[in-house]
């Protein structure tokens, strides 16, 4: 069993992370780096284990998070599908076993909403984990004057809880906006797919998927 501190400590891994990054850096997107797929990775493994999944399980969770953004070293486009061949070739040369591999690739295969499906319970971890990761920090552009929505969407955000509640069935992302910012109508044109995926990825766990902006419940 390959484990995340594995992950965490492989030279080749966090080079692929810095390089995928300063690509997006170069695109003007907001931060894919250690700060974003560290944390997707955790909320991965934590959602499991709420919800009573094995360590193993859990575990594989985690590091389909820490290592699903790595693709973008290759293009933006279908980042998810080249990220899985990528990590395909990394892991098995890891000696991970293969059917360790094939769930882990098949959920960094599947978090992108263009073609997601959550297929299993690490890929709606998964999904779960990455859609919610909405912050302030993670924009890097410092002239709020050219900011574009997907700027104000984020640099909005001030305050973002994601609760699993295992006894009521239901995961919960309680969002806290500046609408002078952003309206929580931008934040639906931009975030409704990735939410609507996160209504199916919960479903898949046999969960609810509720969210509440400025403590208004909208879904």
């Amino acid at each position: 069993m390959i484990t995340i501190e594995q992950i965490k400590q492989n030279e080749a891994i966090r080079t692929y992370i810095e390089k995928e990054d300063e690509a997006l850096i170069a695109l003007g997107y907001t931060e894919h780096s250690f700060a974003h797929v560290g944390k997707v990775s955790e909320t991965a493994g934590r959602i499991l284990r709420a919800l009573g999944y094995t360590e193993h399980e859990a575990e594989l969770a985690e590091i389909a998070g820490y290592l699903h953004d790595i693709g973008n070293i290759v293009n933006r486009v279908e980042h998810a599908q080249s990220g899985a061949i990528m990590a395909f070739r990394i892991l098995d040369n890891m000696g991970a076993d293969p059917a360790d591999i094939a769930v882990i690739i098949n959920a960094i295969g599947n978090h992108d909403e263009s073609t997601a499906v959550a297929g299993n319970a690490i890929s709606a971890a998964l999904i779960l984990a990455d859609k919610t990761d909405v912050r302030e920090s993670r924009v890097r552009n410092p002239e709020e004057t050219t900011f574009d929505i997907h700027d104000r969407v984020n640099y909005s955000v001030k305050r973002a809880d994601l609760d699993i509640c295992a006894e009521e069935r239901e995961i919960r992302l309680a969002l806290t906006i500046d609408t002078k910012i952003c309206p929580v109508m931008e934040y639906f044109e931009i975030f409704l797919g990735r939410m609507k995926l996160c209504c199916s990825a919960a479903e898949k766990l046999g969960m609810r998927f509720r969210l509440s902006v400025n403590e208004q419940v909208l879904l």
